[in-house]
C-alpha cells in the first residue's frame, strides 16, 4: 500500500484521567474520554454523524466480567445503531483499531468514525493482573514456564546489554525523563518526577520519626533495593509501567470534509502494521522487534518521509528497555545507540528527538487497551500546539508506535499538521 486512497484527518481527541479508580467502571471511563473528544471538535459534531466505532480492548472479560464491549460503548455514547466492534491485539489493541478506522475511511466505506480504547485493570489484585497480561504471551511455552512480561522484557534487556553495552543507568534515565514529562501532564497517573517521589518519601520518613534516607539524587534512589526493588533483573519497579484504568478516543473524518469540523485538522500521513512470532524463542533477534521495523517501514513509505524527518514520537515504553529498542527499530538511532541517545539528552522534551512527552506508558499509565489511542491524543495536542507546559515548539510531523505483548504485533502511525 503506497498511499491511502483517500485522505484521513483527526478532528477531535480526548482521554479520561489515567490512574486507579475503584469507583469507576469501564463504560464510565469511555464516556469521559468520548465527551472530551466530542467537545474538542472546534466547530462541533453531532454524534449521529459518526458512522462506526472501532474499540480497542484487551481483556475486559476477565478484568470486569464484560464482553461484547463494542456495541456496549457505542450505546453509552449514542453511536448506535451504527456498526461497533472490539479489536483485541494485546497492548496494541487501540493502535490496530486506529489503523482499521483509517482504512475504513480511506476505502470510502465511512466518512466519519470514532476510534477508542479502554481498560479497567485495578479490579483485580496485582498477581492476577500479571497472569491476565501473561495470557498475551505464548500460553503453551512461556506462561506455563512462569514467564511474565517483566521477565520477557528482562530477557530483551539482558540481550541488549550483552550485545551493545547498554547500561542500567541508561534504563533509569528513561524512567527519570518520562516521569519529568508526566509531571506536566494533568491526565497522567504519576504527576510527579522521580526526584519528587524521592523527596516525598524522605519527608514521610521524617514525619513518622523513622530514619530518613540519605539519597543524594534520583540515581541513588533508584539503586536502593528497598525503594526500587528488583522485579526481573535488570528491571526494577521504576523500570515498569503501572497497572492502570483509563480510556482514550479520537474522531476521524475524510480529508475533504474535515475542515467542516475544524480549522486545524491533523492528517494521517502514514500507517503501518507488522507481526512476529508470539514466543521469544521463535524470534530471530531479542534486541529488536521485527514487527516494529516492518510497521515503521510501511508507515514511512506511505508518508514519503524518513526517520530523520520525525520531530516527536510517542513510543511503547511498557518497560524502560522497550523505549530504547523502539527508538532503534524506528530508525531514530542505529542499533545499540538508543541508550546513548537517552544518556546524552537527545530524547528529552527539549532534545533533538523528543520521545514520550506525555510521560509515556511509564508515567502517564498503561491501561493496555487504551494506550495506543492515548498516544495519538498526545500527538494531536502537540501538532495543534495545545500541549501546555510540555509543548514542543514547531512540531509538524510526529509518530506513534504501539506494541502488542512482547512484540508479536505493532502499529505505527505518522501524523502531519
Amino acid at each position: 500500500m503506497s498511499k491511502l486512497a483517500r485522505g484521513v484527518a483527526i478532528i477531535g481527541a480526548g482521554m479520561s484521567k489515567f490512574g486507579a479508580f475503584k469507583d469507576k467502571t469501564t463504560r464510565e471511563l469511555f464516556v469521559e474520554a468520548f465527551l472530551e473528544a466530542k467537545s474538542s471538535v472546534d466547530n462541533g459534531i453531532d454524534v449521529k454523524d459518526i458512522e462506526a466505532l472501532f474499540l480497542g480492548n484487551f481483556s475486559n472479560d476477565i478484568f470486569e466480567g464484560q464482553v461484547h464491549t463494542g456495541p456496549l460503548m457505542a450505546n453509552m455514547v449514542g453511536i448506535t445503531p451504527a456498526p461497533a466492534m472490539k479489536i483485541e491485539d494485546a497492548c496494541a489493541s487501540s493502535g490496530v483499531a486506529l489503523r482499521l478506522g483509517i482504512l475504513a475511511i480511506a476505502s470510502g466505506v465511512h466518512d466519519i468514525v470514532c476510534v477508542g480504547g479502554v481498560e479497567k485493570m485495578t479490579n483485580l489484585e496485582t498477581a492476577r493482573v500479571t497472569d491476565v497480561l501473561a495470557s498475551a504471551a505464548d500460553a503453551f511455552y512461556e506462561f506455563p514456564a512462569g514467564a511474565t512480561f517483566p521477565g520477557l522484557y528482562a530477557e530483551m534487556a539482558n540481550a541488549h546489554m550483552k550485545r551493545y553495552g547498554t547500561t542500567i543507568e541508561q534504563l533509569r534515565l528513561v524512567g527519570i525523563k518520562n516521569h519529568e514529562n508526566g509531571a506536566l501532564n494533568p491526565k497522567a497517573q504519576f504527576q510527579a518526577s522521580i526526584r519528587d517521589i524521592m523527596k516525598s518519601r524522605m519527608e514521610k520518613a521524617k514525619a513518622k520519626g523513622l530514619p530518613v534516607p540519605t539519597w543524594k539524587d534520583e540515581m541513588e534512589f533508584l539503586e536502593d533495593p528497598v525503594a526500587n526493588p528488583i522485579i526481573a533483573w535488570p528491571l526494577r519497579l521504576f523500570d515498569c509501567s503501572p497497572i492502570t484504568d483509563g480510556a482514550a478516543v479520537v474522531i476521524l473524518a475524510a480529508e475533504e470534509i474535515a475542515r467542516k469540523f475544524t480549522d486545524t485538522p491533523i492528517y494521517v500521513a502514514g500507517t503501518g502494521q507488522g507481526s512476529d512470532a508470539l514466543a521469544l524463542h521463535d524470534r530471530e533477534d531479542l534486541t529488536s522487534l521485527r514487527a516494529a521495523r516492518v510497521a515503521a517501514r510501511e508507515a514511512y513509505r506511505m508518508a514519503g518521509v524518513e526517520p530523520k524527518d520525525i520531530q516527536l514520537a510517542e513510543v511503547h515504553d511498557c518497560f524502560t528497555i522497550a523505549e530504547i529498542v523502539a527508538t532503534e527499530d524506528l530508525g531514530f538511532f542505529k542499533p545499540g545507540e538508543g541508550g546513548k541517545a537517552v544518556e546524552e539528552g537527545v530524547t528529552k522534551r527539549d532534545g533533538e528527538k523528543p520521545i514520550n512527552t506525555s510521560g509515556g506508558l511509564k508515567a502517564k499509565g498503561h491501561p493496555v487497551g487504551a494506550s495506543g489511542a492515548a498516544q495519538v491524543v498526545e500527538i494531536w495536542h502537540q501538532l495543534r500546539g495545545s500541549a501546555g507546559p510540555r509543548q514542543v515548539s514547531g512540531v509538524e510531523l510526529a509518530l506513534t508506535h504501539n506494541v502488542g505483548g512482547s512484540g508479536a504485533s505493532c502499529a505505527v502511525h505518522i501524523f502531519r499538521r
